[in-house]
């Protein structure tokens, strides 16, 4: 299992490579043009609700309210499902759009990344007692084990063709709107399995009392970018922005708030 300092490491190593000195210099001043940014809420520690205070929190939040800083934007934030998202980023209904997003080639086709911001692994989750299986392998011969997962997302196709047997139609996934609803899922016993990135399964298990734990090896890397409608003049300006906050310990300081420092639900 990855400790958080772990996971920091990893994702500071993985910021390094875009720390270069040429992107620190000066930035485009947006003159404080309006960008509508959407996103789920329902992805901790990078875009969440706080339970104490019911406000939108997180990585992601704190990243792009720097970036504004820096580019002098005005933004306005929206919410949206997942299986909204994509799509409506290539429609241009919103300018950007924050989800923990892995960046694909096929997603590519529909939409503007900036430059990777974060480095994730693909984690299993299951309950804290659980003794049936292990691992990825395990599981998969646990014939009546099932996985709860978010239909579209990089966890569900990792469940298909990783973890199973390629089978998108396949009875053993569970399908539910969101990550959270998933994991709840998980909790109660109505699945045995749920998947997500390492950056937000720590969180869980960190949260869980015990209830949830990580199982066997990472099923694969992804990195994490934010989405634009195709051929947006907001893509240059953001990377010049995430390349200066890799490059003056920025980005290094949001790790440690929130995958080492801050505790969920305390």
């Amino acid at each position: 299992m990855l400790s958080r300092r772990a996971l920091c490491a990893a994702v500071l190593v993985s910021l390094g490579a875009f720390a270069s000195p040429a992107f620190a210099a000066e930035l485009p001043d947006l003159g404080g043009r309006t960008v509508t940014v959407v996103s789920e809420n329902t992805y901790p520690p990078l875009q969440f609700i706080d339970p104490k205070t019911g406000e939108a929190i997180g990585w992601e939040y704190d990243a792009v309210a720097e970036i504004a800083k820096r580019l002098n934007l005005d933004i306005e934030y929206t919410t949206t499902s997942w299986d909204a998202m994509i799509q409506a980023i290539h429609d241009g209904q919103y300018d950007m759009a924050m989800n923990g997003i892995t960046i694909r080639d096929d997603r590519k086709a529909m939409v503007d990344f900036s430059e990777p911001y974060m480095h994730s692994e693909m984690m299993m989750l299951a309950r804290g007692d659980e003794d049936r299986f292990d691992d990825a392998e395990s599981f998969a011969a646990f014939e009546d084990g099932l996985i709860g997962s978010q239909p579209g997302t990089t966890p569900f196709y990792t469940a298909v063709y990783e973890v199973l047997d390629g089978d998108e139609q396949n009875r053993r996934i569970k399908l539910y709107e969101t990550i959270g609803a998933a994991i709840q899922a998980l909790r109660i016993g109505d699945v045995d399995l749920a998947l997500t990135d390492s950056t937000a399964a720590n969180g869980y298990v960190k949260v869980s009392n015990g209830a949830l734990k990580l199982i066997g090896e990472p099923l694969g890397a992804e990195d994490f970018g934010f989405i634009f409608p195709p051929g947006s003049d907001l893509v240059a300006p953001f990377n010049a922005a995430i390349s200066d906050m890799a490059a003056d310990g920025t980005l290094d300081a949001l790790n440690q708030k929130w995958f080492v420092d801050y505790a969920m639900g305390q």
